[in-house]
């Protein structure tokens, strides 16, 4: 008798001595979870993938089948098992592996704030600890604590980060099917995911298959309930190593440099994780973008056998009238190219920056219109149409004959040189440079102001181009290019996720005359590659419009943009050597047919558009 009191004295004691520590920092940290426009996840970054919800956002049968699996008198018990304390204690003693027998309340104890240590000593903690906890919180409570913070598998910490990993959806979503076989993994995921090793599958249909048996069991489930559940619910194949390869990590990068710039948070303060970030991305039109590079550059480039096909990049940006970025093309991978060739400024546009210096002059210069044009003597003529005019007047001998000027119109459809440095020096350049900046283009990307600035030295990124010419093909207006919706942290809303208000760029009219003629050059470019499979396909889409480079540029680069089907979407090829400081030449590639690469981002562009 007074042994028992003695016992129970030390127990006391002990039970009074051991506090519930602070949660140890992995079982605090979460992913930061990055959301497709469509609210499905795009990926989850940060050292510990998890997403914790609440037990409202998961179903009762998955509920039903981790007690049915783990511990069946889970709301009856005092959060301990003696008998599995005792006997994990003494295989550790004798130098054995843990024993299983723990209870939820334990394992949860163990997963949030004990180490995760195989000693005595913290399965003596953990054994007071879960009598604590199970006294001061309650079991709804410690339930939904274990589920957020259990090792499921496929980098997934909590069933959130489970449900996607698995199937591909929230954990809202699961049917009791799905729920077992997540279930099942709980007791050793290197063990029961069924695309891990030799003998997973096998034990994983097993295991599923008894969780579902023991719920009608527990009566949680009825028979003809169970009988619904005869197939195995195959989970989706496991995702690659990196969660930012391919195109994703290009996103991301976008997403956060927009978060950033908008709500004051550093690289720092998102390294915390834990943000739900709900992008504009497409998922559809970002593989469709990918596909379009891909087979062109497979069809049309040859690294082994033209040197000139080396080192080539592509860049591609698709952008919505209120500055929505749709999606991208970085490069080839985000792991092994992480420049993000979409959103990075350096590669000259070209004359695709022609249409602003157009725009400048309908905007700003007194009486000019789209028949205005220069003469061969280099006057700027307003009016029109136009005959030859002979100078002085009279033509005779010696007397040279005055050509009638070529329409604005026309010039910038052939993509002249010669008029468009000749309009940017009447105009002014400021005036240019001004409405550039207007229509989206940041003032540091423009180059210096010199003769040769409206044949395009400036170097904007595929994401500026692309919305700044949304300002053509929208009457004017345009807002800033913007990839988030919105943000959350611990369910609380960051703030600085406003849609960005548009602002206009230029007058309507203007904008109406430059797209109108976009668009003449549109059709003039698709009909000037006879390779282009899909151009009848794409006929009836609506405003379609152009800008592009031209042969007679000399930039280390190629460019098209286009709108079609609501998006403008800018795509830039350029030759780049690592460690090499410029650009490369871009004669030759593709071959001596291709005019200086310069039809490849137009079928890209095309084939693109195109993809249903």
């Amino acid at each position: 008798m007074l042994g028992a009191v003695a016992l129970a004295g030390l127990f006391a004691v002990v039970y009074a001595s051991v506090d519930i520590p602070n949660e140890n920092d992995e079982a605090r940290r979460q992913g930061t979870v990055y959301y497709w426009a469509d609210g499905s996840q795009l990926v989850s970054v940060g050292a510990v993938n998890r997403q914790n919800v609440t037990l409202a956002d998961i179903p009762d049968s998955v509920e039903n089948a981790v007690i049915a699996a783990e511990n069946e008198t889970f709301y009856s018990d005092p959060g301990v098992s003696a008998t599995g304390i005792a006997r994990a204690a003494v295989s550790i003693v004798k130098g054995g592996e843990t024993q299983g027998g723990s209870t939820i309340t334990q394992q949860y104890v163990k997963n949030t704030y004990l180490s995760q240590e195989q000693s005595a000593t913290r399965k003596f903690k953990e054994f007071f600890i879960s009598l604590k906890l199970n006294n001061k919180q309650g079991k709804k409570e410690i339930l939904q604590g274990y589920l957020n913070t259990s090792w499921f598998g496929r980098g997934a910490y909590g069933i959130q980060a489970a449900a996607n990993a698995y199937y591909g959806i929230p954990a809202k979503d699961l049917d009791p099917s799905q729920a077992a076989l997540l279930a099942s993994l709980l007791k050793g995921a290197e063990q029961y995911d069924p695309a891990g090793g030799k003998g997973n599958h096998e034990r994983a249909v097993d295991r599923w298959g008894w969780i579902l048996d023991r719920q009608v069991e527990t009566g949680k489930m009825t028979k003809a309930e169970r009988a619904a559940y005869r197939k195995f619910p195959e989970p989706k194949p496991a995702a690659k190593p990196t969660s930012l390869g391919g195109q994703t990590g290009y996103l991301v990068d976008i997403a956060n440099k927009y978060i950033k710039k908008r709500s004051g948070l550093t690289d720092k303060d998102l390294f915390r994780g834990g943000y739900r970030v709900h992008t504009t991305f497409d998922k559809a039109r970002v593989g469709q973008l990918e596909r379009a590079v891909r087979s062109v550059r497979k069809r049309d480039l040859d690294p082994k056998k033209r040197s000139e096909d080396k080192y080539v990049e592509v860049g591609a940006a698709s952008v919505r009238a209120d500055g929505a970025v749709v999606a991208v093309y970085g490069g080839a991978d985000a792991v092994t190219h992480f420049a993000n060739n979409a959103d990075t400024a350096g590669v000259p546009v070209g004359s695709a920056f022609k249409p602003f210096v157009l725009a400048a002059a309908l905007q700003h210069g007194d009486g000019i219109t789209l028949d205005s044009g220069y003469d061969s003597a280099g006057r700027l003529i307003k009016g029109g149409p136009y005959t030859a005019i002979p100078t002085p007047s009279g033509a005779g001998p010696g007397r040279a004959m005055v050509t009638a000027p070529t329409p604005l119109r026309d010039a910038l459809i052939k993509s002249s040189n010669t008029t468009f440095t000749l309009l940017g020096k009447d105009i002014g350049l400021k005036k240019v440079e001004q409405l550039a900046v207007s229509a989206g283009l940041h003032k540091e990307s423009l180059a210096r102001l010199d003769k040769s600035f409206p044949l395009g030295t400036s170097t904007p990124s595929a994401v500026r181009m692309a919305d700044a010419y949304t300002a053509f093909s929208n009457e004017g207006m345009r807002a800033d290019p913007y990839s988030v919706t919105g943000m959350t942290r611990d369910g609380e809303k960051v703030e600085g996720f406003g849609k960005p208000e548009p602002r206009r760029a230029m007058d309507a009219a203007v904008a109406n005359d430059v797209n109108n003629t976009l668009g003449l050059l549109a059709w003039t470019r698709l009909g000037q590659d006879g390779k282009l499979g899909t151009f009848a396909r794409i006929k009836a889409a609506d405003n379609l419009s152009a800008g592009a480079t031209g042969e007679d540029d000399r930039m280390k680069s190629a460019w098209f943009i286009g709108h079609a089907e609501g998006l403008t979407t800018a795509v830039t090829m350029f030759r780049n050597k690592p460690g090499t400081p410029q650009l490369l030449g871009m004669q030759g590639v593709g071959g001596p047919d291709s005019g200086r690469g310069n039809i490849f981002p137009l079928r890209i562009w095309n084939t693109y558009v195109a993809a249903k």
